[in-house]
């Protein structure tokens, strides 16, 4: 993947109990049932405890003493005890399922409407399979490290440190030979934490890097298809799969050696405490019952002991989970508007702006946020006006910065300096849901979305719209043609509309734009794809809309400048040149030779390219 879309790497990393301590705000509604589950497992792995004890109780007295009655009396009482652990574990695990998969939804919930309020910038920067690993793989190993190793941390915690109480308490000095190997087990156990988050991170980015490459192969399964690419994305499929595969096999290693450790030292520990023992017992000075017991004991720890290498790695795959999912939320949100009421602004000497001032920029400079130190600004003190009614075409060589300053007016990019104000208002100064309610865009690559053609164009209007809405829009973006799919305006167009043509596609998205008779158009190059035919019925019903608004439309043919009434040059990041079409064909050579480049792209229209040439000659500079 290319480095420009990978997620910044976090400057430092935090401890793993400080990351899981931020989920803390998601756990507090249901800690009663995941305190209780934890206690509930403690009380089960108590009973587990309990079991030696009856056994040292049978040994010493009902086997010593050659009494049947109480050796079913004891063995009764172990299967009772092995019942309530069995019942005990089965109650903590109806605990948790339930609030656990609240906290899950939640959690993705909170991410998806984060993402929906983050400045376009930060989409920019991030690859979308990133994003859709956070919300679906990191959760679900959050959801399950809260279920299981969350609980079992602190279960096993308690069982070893009573076990220990029960073994010392019954001899303390075949007790020490169980507690000596605690020490270099805590050390290797400090050891594997470290290197494993580091392993566990770079999983879990590599898992984001894979989903980003599937994700482009089914969007693009066509470009790839139709220039023969599918061995080279099999090779790049392959290549990211094997980088993942050696990473989780670091991880698999470094399981095996601090599992093989874990279960080496304890095993040693109970083979000298029996030898020891079992000396003891031949001695006098250690009843048969009492190492019976002993090793049960011991034996009863193997679990909790060996599972802590387990606990901790899923306990670290956990705060990488969290350090990933909040890395997301942590990116600030747009910035709120100091006021939200949209009142009229006031000039700078404190003067009231006219009402139905239409659109302007005033010294408008932008720079991307990424952009290298010292690179020059997009735009750089753009001016323009735009009478209210009035349709402007932008018109300027690529690159320029004209979809740029489209994105200004919603606000989907941020001004570095100077003010857009729309009908007198700062845009700055305006709610963002009521400035994007003011204003319908229709961007040069049309976005559908997987459902009916009738959701995707009513995105564009208020709740209250209707079939006579959705129908002006379809005559005004000639899209009658979605009467004549299966089911109509009800037909699901499929995921990036792919179902459909790209002058099809185009034309939905012109029809979400104007469907909701929208008080500011803002078009970027919106009948690009359409042919000759289509695009003339276009215009002429795009004009009865256009007469009813204040449009802001990017052009690059002379067919689509001649819808406004005016035209902006964009160069050199401000406006070079304003004037209808004939006057800068006439007194703007760059306006004259960007026109007759686009007359010579428009398949053949003659009148437009000589109308340019004519002006590009007038000026003296050949065509």
């Amino acid at each position: 993947m290319d480095e420009s879309h990978k997620p910044p790497a976090p400057v430092q990393r935090r401890s793993a109990v400080r990351a899981l301590l931020r989920l803390w705000p998601y756990v507090r509604p249901v800690r009663v049932r995941l305190f209780g589950a934890a206690g509930v497992a403690v009380l089960a792995s108590t009973a587990g405890l309990v079991i030696p004890l009856v056994l040292k109780h049978i040994v010493d007295g009902p086997v010593r003493h050659h009494d049947p009655g109480g050796v079913w009396i004891g063995a009764l009482a172990l299967l009772l005890l092995g019942l309530l652990e069995a019942l005990l574990f089965g109650l903590r695990r109806w605990l948790v399922a339930r609030p656990l998969a609240g906290v899950e939804a939640s959690m993705r919930g909170d991410l998806y409407r984060h993402l929906q309020r983050l400045p376009i910038a930060f989409h920019d920067r991030w690859a979308s399979g990133q994003l859709l690993s956070r919300g679906t793989t990191d959760l679900s190993l959050l959801r399950m490290f809260l279920a299981f190793p969350l609980t079992f941390l602190l279960v096993n915690g308690a069982t070893i440190l009573i076990g220990i109480l029960i073994l010392l308490a019954q001899d303390w000095t075949l007790g020490l030979v169980i507690v000596v190997p605690a020490i270099p087990l805590m050390v290797v156990c400090s050891i594997f934490e470290r290197h494993y988050s580091l392993v566990a991170r770079k999983a879990q980015d590599q898992v984001g890097d894979l989903t980003t490459l599937v994700e482009e192969s089914v969007l693009g399964i066509r470009v790839i298809k139709g220039f023969g690419r599918h061995r080279s994305q099999a090779h790049a499929f392959r290549e990211l799969s094997r980088t993942l595969r050696a990473t989780e096999l670091d991880k698999a290693r470094l399981l095996a050696a601090i599992w093989g450790t874990i279960t080496l030292l304890p095993e040693l520990a109970i083979g000298v405490a029996l030898v020891f023992g079992a000396l003891r017992v031949a001695d006098g000075g250690l009843s048969a019952g009492t190492l019976v017991a002993f090793l049960s004991t011991a034996l009863a720890l193997r679990w909790p002991v060996e599972s802590i290498g387990f606990l901790l790695a899923m306990s670290q795959e956990a705060s990488t989970a969290a350090e990933r999912y909040f890395e997301v939320m942590d990116a600030p949100e747009e910035e709120p508007s100091p006021s939200a009421d949209g009142a009229p602004a006031t000039a700078e000497g404190g003067t009231p702006v006219e009402a139905q001032d239409g659109i302007r920029f005033e010294r408008v400079a932008f720079r991307y946020p990424d952009a290298p130190d010292g690179s020059p600004p997009v735009l750089d003190g753009v001016d323009l006006h735009i009478n209210s009614g009035e349709t402007v075409a932008i018109v300027g060589a690529t690159g320029s910065g004209k979809t740029t300053l489209t994105a200004l007016v919603p606000r989907l990019h941020e001004i570095v300096s100077g003010r857009i104000t729309l009908d007198g208002a700062d845009i700055t100064t305006m709610d963002r849901e009521r400035l994007r309610s003011l204003v319908a865009v229709a961007f040069e690559e049309p976005t559908l979305f997987s459902a009916s053609v009738a959701e995707n164009i009513l995105m564009g209007a208020g709740r209250e719209a209707g079939e006579t809405q959705l129908g002006r829009a379809l005559e005004v973006a000639q899209a009658e043609f979605v009467h004549a799919l299966p089911k109509g305006t009800g037909t699901e167009v499929g995921e990036q509309g792919l179902s459909l043509s790209g002058g099809q596609r185009q034309r939905l998205a012109l029809a979400r734009a104007v469907v909701g008779d929208p008080r500011f158009l803002v078009l970027d190059d919106p009948l690009s794809a359409l042919d000759v035919h289509t695009e003339a019925l276009v215009e002429a019903a795009l004009r009865r809309v256009l007469a009813h608004t204040t449009a802001l439309v990017v052009a690059h043919r002379p067919s689509t400048v001649m819808l406004a009434d005016r035209v902006a040059l964009l160069s050199g990041g401000r406006i070079a040149a304003t004037g209808t079409h004939q006057e800068l064909l006439r007194t703007s050579p760059e306006y004259a030779w960007l026109m007759s480049g686009a007359g010579a792209e428009d398949g053949g229209r003659r009148t437009a390219l000589t109308t340019a040439g004519a002006g590009t000659r007038a000026e003296g500079n050949p065509a």
